[in-house]
C-alpha cells in the first residue's frame, strides 16, 4: 500500500510538472510563436504581477498621508498629459528604431523600480513631503510609461502574430493575476498587522524585486530588426502632421473602433481616481479589505481568460466585446450604490471576469486594424485618444465627488461607459481582413 501510494504521488507530482511545462513553454493554437519568447513572456508576467501589487495602494498611501481628491487624481492625470504631449511623437521614434525589445525592457524597468522608491520616499520624508515627493516621481516615470505602453502592444503582437493573441495574452494576464492575488494577499495581512508608515515602507521597496525579474526575462525577448529606414526628404512639422493625419485617417475601421473605445474608457477614467477614496472614506474599508477587492478581481480574472478565450472561439470576438463592455460597465455603478465594504468584494470578483475578456478583446480588435508596417505609429494614436480622456477625468472627478458626492459620481462614469458599449452594439458587423491592413 505504502509503495502504491508514492507511486500515484509521484504520477500526480509529474502531471503536474508536465502541465506547468506546457503552460510555460508549448503554445497550443498558435504553434508558430516562438516558445523561448512565448516562455519569456510568461515569466515577465510574473515579475510585472509582483512589482504591480503596489498600483491599487498607491492611491491607497496618498489618501493616508492626507493628500486631496486633486493630488490623487494626478496620479491618473500626469502619465495622461505626458502620453498625450509624447505618445505620438515616440511612436514615431520607436518605429525608426532598429530593434524595439531593449525600449521596452528598460521602460518596464524603470517604472516598476518607481514602486521602490516610493517606498523610499515614505521613510526619508515628512507625509506632507512625501505627498509631494511621490507625485514627482511618478510624473518622471510617466515617461517611460508612455514608452512601455507603445512598446507592449508592438512586442506582444510580434510575439503572437494573428492567430496567437488571444492565447499569449490569456496565458500571460493569468499568470500576472494570479501573482498579484497572491502576493495581495499576503500584501494585505502585512499592512493590517505593521504601524502605518512603515508597513507602506517595507511594502514598497521589496516591490521592486519584481521589477528586476520582469527586466531579466523580457530583455531576452527575441525579434527580428525592422527593416533600415529609407531617409525622406526633411519637410516642415506642419507637412509632417498633416502626412500623419492623412495616413491615420485612411484606415477607417481603425479610426471607427478607437473612437467607440475612447467613449467607453472616459468611463473608466472617471471612475479610477473615485474607487479609492471611496473605500477609504465612503465605506471605511481597511488594508484588508482593500486587498481582498484586489485579490477577488484578480482571481476571478483568472478564470475570465479562459473562459472568454473559449467565448471567442465558439461565438465570435464581437460577441466577447458586447458581453465585457456590458459587464465592465455596471461594476462602479453597483460600487456606487454600496454602503458596505463586502458587496464591494463580490462586485470586484465578478468585475474580474468581464476585466479579462475586454483586455483581451481590446488588444486584438486594436491589433486586427493596425497597419504591420506602421504598428508603433499606429497604436500610439490610439494611446493618445485614450489618455485625452484620462486627462479630463481626474480634472472632473474632484468637481463632481463635491457636487454630486462619490456614489453618484461613480454612477455617472458607469453611465459613460454604457455609452461606449451602445455604439459598440449600434456598429455594423463586418469582418476585418488582416491583409487589408497589412500592406
Amino acid at each position: 500500500m505504502l509503495k502504491i501510494g508514492c507511486q500515484m504521488r509521484f504520477l500526480y507530482l509529474r502531471v503536474i510538472s508536465s502541465f506547468i511545462y506546457r503552460w510555460f513553454n508549448v503554445p497550443q493554437t498558435a504553434p508558430e510563436i516562438n516558445r523561448l519568447n512565448f516562455r519569456n513572456v510568461q515569466i515577465d508576467a510574473i515579475g510585472v504581477g509582483l512589482a504591480s501589487t503596489g498600483a491599487p495602494f498607491l492611491p491607497v498611501l496618498l489618501t493616508r498621508l492626507g493628500a486631496n481628491t486633486l493630488e490623487v487624481s494626478m496620479l491618473t492625470f500626469m502619465p495622461a498629459l505626458t502620453g498625450a504631449l509624447l505618445a505620438i511623437p515616440l511612436g514615431h521614434f520607436l518605429e525608426t528604431r532598429k530593434n524595439i525589445v531593449p525600449w521596452f525592457s528598460f521602460a518596464r524597468l524603470a517604472v516598476l523600480m518607481s514602486y521602490g522608491f516610493t517606498g523610499l520616499l515614505v521613510l526619508f520624508l515628512s507625509e506632507a513631503s512625501a505627498i509631494l515627493g511621490i507625485l514627482g516621481l511618478w510624473a518622471v516615470a510617466t515617461v517611460p510609461q508612455t514608452i512601455l505602453s507603445i512598446c507592449f502592444s508592438v512586442v506582444m503582437n510580434q510575439i503572437a502574430g494573428s492567430r496567437g493573441r488571444f492565447e499569449l495574452m490569456s496565458h500571460r494576464w493569468s499568470i500576472l493575476g494570479f501573482t498579484n492575488a497572491a502576493t495581495a494577499l499576503m500584501a494585505g495581512q502585512f499592512l493590517d498587522r505593521v504601524a502605518f508608515p512603515l508597513n507602506y515602507q517595507i511594502f514598497f521597496i521589496t516591490l521592486s524585486i519584481g521589477g528586476i525579474i520582469s527586466y531579466y526575462f523580457s530583455s531576452k525577448i527575441v525579434l527580428a530588426d525592422n527593416p533600415p529606414q529609407i531617409k525622406k526628404v526633411r519637410t516642415s512639422l506642419k507637412e509632417q502632421a498633416i502626412c500623419y493625419v492623412q495616413l491615420i485617417y485612411h484606415e477607417k475601421p481603425f479610426v471607427s473602433f478607437i473612437w467607440k473605445r475612447f467613449i467607453f474608457l472616459s468611463g473608466a477614467a472617471l471612475a479610477a481616481p473615485l474607487l479609492p477614496i471611496y473605500y477609504v472614506r465612503e465605506i471605511n474599508a481597511s488594508d484588508y479589505w482593500i486587498a481582498l477587492i484586489q485579490i477577488a478581481a484578480n482571481t476571478t480574472v483568472i478564470l475570465g481568460y479562459f473562459f472568454w478565450t473559449n467565448q471567442s472561439r465558439r461565438k465570435g470576438s464581437r460577441a466577447v466585446l458586447l458581453a465585457t463592455t456590458l459587464g465592465s460597465s455596471l461594476y462602479p455603478i453597483l460600487v456606487g450604490v454600496s454602503q458596505q465594504v463586502w458587496p464591494v468584494v463580490i462586485f470586484a470578483g465578478l468585475n474580474g471576469i468581464f476585466t479579462a475578456g475586454l483586455n483581451l478583446v481590446f488588444f486584438d480588435e486594436l491589433m486586427r486594424r493596425v497597419p504591420a508596417d506602421h504598428n508603433a505609429t499606429f497604436v500610439a494614436a490610439a494611446q493618445t485618444l485614450q489618455y485625452l480622456s484620462m486627462i479630463a477625468a481626474p480634472l472632473l472627478a474632484p468637481i463632481l465627488s463635491k457636487w454630486l458626492g462619490f456614489g453618484p459620481a461613480l454612477m455617472l462614469a458607469g453611465g459613460i461607459s454604457i455609452v461606449g458599449f451602445i455604439l459598440f452594439v449600434l456598429e455594423s458587423p463586418r469582418p476585418i481582413s488582416e491583409e487589408a491592413v497589412s500592406v
